[in-house]
């Protein structure tokens, strides 16, 4: 593998976007919309699997010859497909895939975790997408529960014997949808007023449906898509990843 040429792919998208980017509606949770206490509890749970995800960097560097290349260009490939919003009129917000199931089934779902993060930082600090104080939120809806909740359904789904395209379509299908579960409930459990949290999650989920229900669809078959180019151009990647599909 080249891996000039993976460096390159991985870094020059990004001043690309930094450079064109124009106004948008809000994407992530923005600054200042949790409550501080709120803000610290996300960032208590999310810390952990940072840590985790760089435990993981250093031993898939040891493993993996082409790691570092190759999660720079998963990094790359999260931070620009989580750059594309999808305005949510009902909410006053932005929709947008995340990339995260596909990242999971590539890299593993804690080094996801770590390139989600950077995305996220990258993000709030260049594109106005999402915040600083939010950032512990973001890190644990979008990375926490997209990486872990779609390499978890591709992974029971191989094991009951499910072919490996639907397989990957569901882990992009369900990281997708459980992204956007948390964030509800993230927004709902520190905004809503005491005993109407329920009724605030299902106002926030039902406003996002009718954006993330197709989106998700849409990162199902870009999981599928994507994994299918890297086996045809690339199968050393997946061979070096473990033998490939489920």
């Amino acid at each position: 593998m080249n891996r000039r040429t993976i460096l390159k792919a991985a870094v020059f998208p990004v001043p690309a976007i930094i450079l064109s980017a124009g106004p948008v509606h809000a994407m992530h949770i923005s600054e200042g919309i949790l409550p501080l206490p709120w803000a610290a509890l996300w960032f208590a749970v999310a810390l952990p699997f940072v840590a985790w995800g760089l435990r993981d960097l250093r031993r898939f560097d040891r493993e993996v010859p082409f790691a570092k290349p190759l999660i720079g260009l998963v990094g790359a490939a999260v931070f620009i497909i989580s750059c594309m919003p999808v305005p949510v009129p009902t909410a006053g917000t932005c929709s947008h895939p995340c990339g995260t199931g596909l990242a999971a089934v590539f890299i593993g779902p804690a080094l996801t975790v770590l390139v989600s993060s950077v995305a996220l930082v990258l993000q709030a600090l260049f594109l106005a997408h999402g915040g600083l104080s939010t950032l512990g939120a973001d890190i644990v809806s979008m990375g926490v529960a997209g990486a872990f909740s779609g390499y978890g359904i591709y992974r029971l789904a191989g094991r009951i014997g499910v072919p490996w395209y639907a397989a990957l379509f569901l882990a992009g299908l369900v990281s997708d949808w459980a992204t956007y579960a948390v964030t509800s409930f993230q927004l709902a459990s520190a905004l809503a007023a005491p005993g109407s949290t329920g009724q605030m999650f299902g106002a926030v989920a039902i406003a996002f449906m009718p954006t993330q229900i197709p989106l998700g669809v849409f990162e199902g078959f870009l999981c599928v898509g994507a994994y299918r180019f890297v086996k045809a151009r690339r199968p050393e990647v997946l061979m070096a990843l473990g033998g490939g599909a489920v």
